[in-house]
């Protein structure tokens, strides 16, 4: 007789926001993870409204400090804005929590920090620029394209009201691409405003506009000929396989991990995908 094995508790942050409500609501959803408390500022008389899309709503606090204190999950995730997420990581890895960070902005000095933090605590720091399964296989095609190109640009677009330019899923793409070994000559050199961000020489061009979702385009060029890797988030929903990926397999990393490649390339990926 096969003993039933206890749900992965899940602790989200920014739970009343549009990539929360839409996470905690496919944890409801899946046999091996449950909903174990919902944080979000905006308070309980924001989250009854929420409430109602969930069969068996968790707690809700205003703050992490509030749930640490009441619930103890297995795993956390973030959700919030770039004004709150290195406040509620610090506090999640204090407590020893495996932590996937959603949110974007995070400053190259807040993660080392973080990495510090996670290390001595012994708690593993998980930071996915994007959850879009199709988002990490562009990244990986134009890491490949970069050694054989001479020059190439990134035109990122999403929602108007995304508070971080460049993206953070556009950052990463570039640190891939230089990484790989590629020389952008021509993207070297002055920065100017309708060039857009130089990243390691690789231009970054960051449109808001309304209707939008997260959109990625890599144009790369040489002689006599250009090539152009693109993907398109449609939906939100684009990202829930990527995050419930995160949220299974974060407890299983050591330190801290950048990107969900790592995870999606692993040989039990497919399997965790599928649940």
């Amino acid at each position: 007789m096969s003993v039933p094995t206890q749900a992965t508790g899940v602790l989200v942050t920014g739970a009343l926001g549009r990539m929360g409500s839409l996470l905690c609501a496919s944890i409801e959803r899946q046999d091996d993870l449950s909903l174990a408390a919902r944080v979000d500022p905006a308070g309980a008389d924001a989250g009854a409204a929420s409430s109602s899309t969930l069969e068996r709503p968790a707690p809700l606090f205003s703050t992490l400090e509030q749930a640490l204190a009441a619930v103890r999950p297995d795993v956390v995730v973030d959700f919030t804005v770039p004004a709150a997420v290195f406040d509620n990581v610090a506090t999640a890895l204090r407590a020893g929590l495996p932590t996937v960070v959603g949110t974007t902005g995070l400053a190259d000095d807040q993660v080392a920090v973080l990495s510090a933090l996670a290390a001595e605590h012994d708690a593993a720091l998980l930071i996915v620029p994007n959850f879009a399964l199709g988002a990490v296989l562009l990244m990986q095609f134009a890491a490949r394209a970069a050694g054989y190109f001479p020059a190439a640009e990134i035109i990122e677009l999403h929602e108007q009201d995304k508070l971080d330019a460049p993206s953070g899923t556009s950052l990463l793409t570039a640190r891939l691409m230089t990484e790989g070994g590629a020389a952008h000559p021509h993207g070297a050199g002055e920065t100017r405003p309708s060039r857009g961000l130089s990243s390691g020489g690789v231009r970054i061009h960051s449109v808001r506009l309304p209707g939008m979702v997260a959109h990625q385009e890599v144009v790369f060029g040489g002689a006599g000929e250009t090539l152009s890797i693109r993907h398109d988030s449609l939906s939100r929903e684009s990202f829930m396989a990527g995050a419930l990926l995160a949220i299974r397999r974060v407890a299983s990393l050591r330190g801290t991990t950048v990107g969900l490649e790592h995870l999606l390339f692993a040989t039990t990926a497919a399997e965790d995908l599928e649940g």
